[in-house]
C-alpha cells in the first residue's frame, strides 16, 4: 500500500511540474510548428523526371504589436518518388513585410534583389529523398500600417532552372487589433492596415516588378518566364535586377 501511495505521489508531482512550466513558460508568437500550405504555388516550367519540388507555409503567423517581428516557418519538400538533385531555395520579402534572417542561410546583396522586393535569402537545401522535407526558420519584421508578401522560389542548384515558386502571396488580416498584444494574419489575405497604408503596394506597380501567383488570382509568371535572370557569384546563387518590361 505504502509504495502504491508513493507511486500516485509521484505521478502527481510530476503533472504539477508540467502544468508549472506552460504557466511560466514565455508567450510564443511567429508561425504554427509545421506549416501545411501551398497557397499561391506554381511548379515550373521543366523538373527531372520523378521530382515534385513544393514549398509550403503556415496558414497563420502572429506579429507583434509593439516590435513588429514575427517568424515564419518555411518548409521545403519533395513530392515525387525520386531524389531531388541539389536545390536552392530563395525566401523574398515585399512591401510591409521584411525578411530579416533565415536560419542557416545567406543574405541576398541589396543590389541584386529583384524588383519591388525589399530583402531576400538564399539557401542551399542540397537533395531531398523522395518523400521528405526540410524546414526553414524565416524571422521577418511585418508594418502593420502596410500589406506585406513573401515569396519562395526553388530553384534547381546553381543552374537558374526554376522549379517552382510559391507567391509573392500575402499574410494579413480583415480586422486589426492594434489594442492587443499580437496581430493574427492570414495566408492569402491582404491586410487591412489598422493606421495609413504606407507600404509599397498602396501605389501602383512599377514595370518589372514581380507578379501576384496566388491569392488574387492573377496570371502565374515565374520568375524566370519573366524575365527574371540569375547569376552565379563566388557567394553563391543570387537574383539580379530585372528591367523594365519591353513597350510593343
Amino acid at each position: 500500500m505504502r509504495l502504491f501511495n508513493r507511486r500516485i505521489h509521484v505521478r502527481k508531482s510530476a503533472a504539477a511540474a508540467a502544468v508549472l512550466a506552460l504557466a511560466f513558460a514565455g508567450p510564443v508568437y511567429g508561425a504554427e510548428p509545421v506549416p501545411g500550405s501551398g497557397q499561391g504555388g506554381t511548379p515550373g516550367p521543366s523538373a527531372p523526371a520523378g521530382v515534385k519540388v513544393n514549398t509550403e507555409l503556415p496558414t497563420r503567423i502572429s506579429v507583434d504589436n509593439k516590435t513588429e517581428k514575427t517568424s515564419i516557418t518555411a518548409r521545403v519538400v519533395n513530392k515525387g518518388d525520386k531524389e531531388s538533385p541539389d536545390l536552392r531555395l530563395l525566401v523574398v520579402g515585399f512591401d510591409a513585410l521584411e525578411v530579416t534572417a533565415v536560419e542557416g542561410c545567406d543574405p541576398i546583396p541589396e543590389g541584386k534583389l529583384p524588383d519591388g522586393s525589399n530583402s531576400g535569402f538564399s539557401c542551399a537545401v542540397g537533395k531531398l529523398a523522395a518523400g521528405k522535407s526540410r524546414n526553414y526558420t524565416v524571422s521577418a519584421t511585418y508594418d502593420l500600417q502596410g500589406k506585406g508578401k513573401i515569396c519562395l522560389p526553388v530553384m534547381l542548384g546553381d543552374t537558374g532552372t526554376l522549379l517552382w515558386q510559391q507567391g509573392p502571396v500575402p499574410f494579413g488580416t480583415g480586422k486589426p487589433t492594434p489594442n492587443a498584444p499580437d496581430t493574427p494574419l492570414l495566408l492569402g489575405t491582404d491586410n487591412v492596415p489598422f493606421g495609413p497604408d504606407t507600404s509599397a503596394s498602396a501605389s501602383p506597380s512599377a514595370p518589372g516588378t514581380l507578379p501576384d501567383t496566388g491569392a488574387t488570382g492573377r496570371t502565374a509568371v515565374l520568375l524566370l518566364g519573366g524575365g527574371l535572370l540569375l547569376a552565379a557569384g563566388g557567394a553563391g546563387l543570387w537574383l539580379t535586377r530585372r528591367g523594365p518590361a519591353p513597350r510593343h
